[in-house]
Order: structure tokens, then sequence, then C-alpha cells
């Protein structure tokens, strides 16, 4: 026996049908609840101000210079600011730190977690805040004193992730490019 054109009209009918009585038993209701408070951008006037706030950075004469700032909530609901910051030396790069500012008890910006140290010899160029709530950046540097300072032989891809109550570092290595 063949199939003609109204078997599968009946065949698509009795499909729908099934279906029809299936929402009719249980229809959707609501709207689903987010599993957690997502990390999102915030306007900078809500985020701790990395001006205001004491870098823990020994610059000598010289002043902090913040090179890069990231407002954001994070994923526990706290406003902060994830900041890059070097000393503002006259001649050449001097190496970058990078930390997480939240305000401290007196609503006064307050260094949370020293996510980079300076002490890394690492320029960051790149600081965001992934959805998730993991910090991610991008840092070059030179493995030795011997590699010329115009052209860093280092490159990573930094990913910062809340764990424990601190953060933890993991880093991959990058194609090394000129900035």
């Amino acid at each position: 026996m063949r199939t003609s054109p109204w078997h599968w009209a009946l065949a698509l009918a009795g499909c729908g049908a099934v279906v029809a009585a299936t929402l009719a038993a249980a229809p959707a209701t609501g709207t689903p609840a987010p599993l957690h408070h997502t990390a999102a951008a915030l306007p900078p006037s809500a985020a701790p101000d990395p001006a205001k706030a004491q870098l823990p950075l020994d610059c000598g004469p010289f002043p902090v210079k913040t090179v890069l700032a990231v407002p954001a909530t994070l994923a526990d609901g706290r406003p902060a600011t994830v900041v890059a910051a070097r000393c503002d030396a006259v001649n050449g790069t001097p190496p970058d730190a990078v930390y997480l500012l939240g305000f401290g008890a007196d609503h006064r910006p307050a260094v949370l977690a020293t996510l980079l140290s300076e002490r890394e010899n690492l320029t960051v160029g790149r600081l965001a805040l992934r959805s998730d709530g993991a910090i991610t950046g991008h840092a070059q540097g030179y493995s030795s004193e011997d590699v010329p300072r115009f052209s860093p032989d280092i490159s990573l891809d930094l990913t910062w992730k809340q764990k424990g109550g601190g953060w933890e570092r993991s880093q991959s290595a990058a194609p090394t490019t000129l900035s």
C-alpha cells in the first residue's frame, strides 16, 4: 500500500494533537529565576575610584598611574574595580600590578586582592570581566634582562577566578605581538 497525501495529513494532525494535549496538561508559567547573580559591567560612578585608592606600589618620588580600570559588579553582587597600575616613571614603562578594588568599611576604595604583582615584570594590555565572574587579561614581558625592552618575548593570557574566598590565577602562552 502506498502512502498518499491524506496519510501524511492524518499523521501530522495526530502529532499536533499529542503536542497540544501535552501543553494543555502542563502549561509553563512564570519566568525562570537565575541560578546565581552574574557579574556585569557597572557605571564608573558606582564603582570604587582607583584615583582615591591607596595602591600598594612603592614608586619612590614618582606618582602611581592607573593604566586600565574595569568597573564591575562581581558575581556576589558587590561593586568593584579591576585596575592595572604602575609607577609613572620619566623613562621607560615600569611593570604593572593588577588589583581588585572594593569599598572598605568607611566606604572608601580599598584593595581587596592583588591579582598580579609588579615584581612579575609584566605589562598589562587588556583587562575584562566575563559574565561568569572571571577576570581576564593579557600581559607581555621579558624572560631576562638580555631581551631588548622594545621586543617582549613573553605573552600571556591571564584568567582569575574566585575560589575559596580568594582569587586563583591561571595563564596560558599567547602569540607575542609588539604593542
